[in-house]
């Protein structure tokens, strides 16, 4: 997941994969172009009823995914915006997991704003992660997560709301997704070339730091 103009997603990912150029990896192909935000107006109302759904996994406080296991993640607090995004990712297929994947197969774009507009607005007490991060971990964590922050936030809260906000998030779902940007099963012209030289005892240490920053929640039924 600071004072920085609003820039769109795709002048972002460019500029940084100018920057920081080609991503490695398991993923050989050029990833496709960054995805927008869904510019309708959800109706959270709406997006009660289709979101019933997603409650099967996102209304269980610290539900796993199976395989491999990683806690699902909090939806409380999160960015309407990105949440769009990441549905459409799913959609569209650059996101690496086939539940997700057949469950926003058949959303239309309404459908994924509404949702996003349900999940968004959501209320609840701002929570840390699960996280088996020490002291000396989450502190590693920060000193390594000084490019994360300028998206994301230095507690882990976006600058802008297309990007996710990180605090408080499970920390071994944060390391899932980081290894999938690093080995392409998410394709991110963006996040790969961010992540392509993170060893993984780094990506553990930064996914430990933005756990223990409370801001996500649960999303209880």
């Amino acid at each position: 997941m600071f004072g920085l103009k609003l820039v769109s997603s795709a002048a972002a990912a460019l500029a940084l994969a100018a920057l920081f150029g080609p991503a490695t990896g398991l993923a050989q192909k050029a990833p496709p172009p960054p995805l927008n935000p869904i510019s309708l107006k959800g109706d959270a109302a709406r997006g009660t009823a289709l979101a019933e759904t997603c409650y099967g996994c996102h209304g269980v406080p610290e539900s796993h995914n199976a395989y491999p296991s990683y806690l699902v993640p909090k939806l409380g607090g999160q960015n309407a915006d990105y949440i769009t995004v990441a549905l459409q990712g799913y959609r569209r297929g650059t996101r690496g997991h086939e539940t997700m994947q057949a469950q926003a197969s058949t959303l239309s774009d309404q459908d994924i704003a509404d949702i996003a507009a349900y999940f968004s607005a959501l209320d609840g007490k701002p929570e840390v992660g699960r996280t088996g991060g020490t002291a000396v971990q989450v502190a590693a964590g920060k000193a390594k997560s000084a490019t994360c922050v300028q998206c994301h936030g230095q507690e882990g809260v976006a600058a802008a709301p297309q990007w996710p906000n990180l605090g408080g998030q499970h920390e071994s779902y944060l390391v899932q997704a980081l290894t999938q940007y690093k080995d392409g099963r998410r394709a991110d012209m963006l996040m790969g070339p961010l992540v392509s030289t993170l060893d993984d005892r780094s990506i553990e240490e930064i996914a430990a730091f933005f756990a223990a920053q409370p801001h996500l929640h649960n999303t209880p039924r």
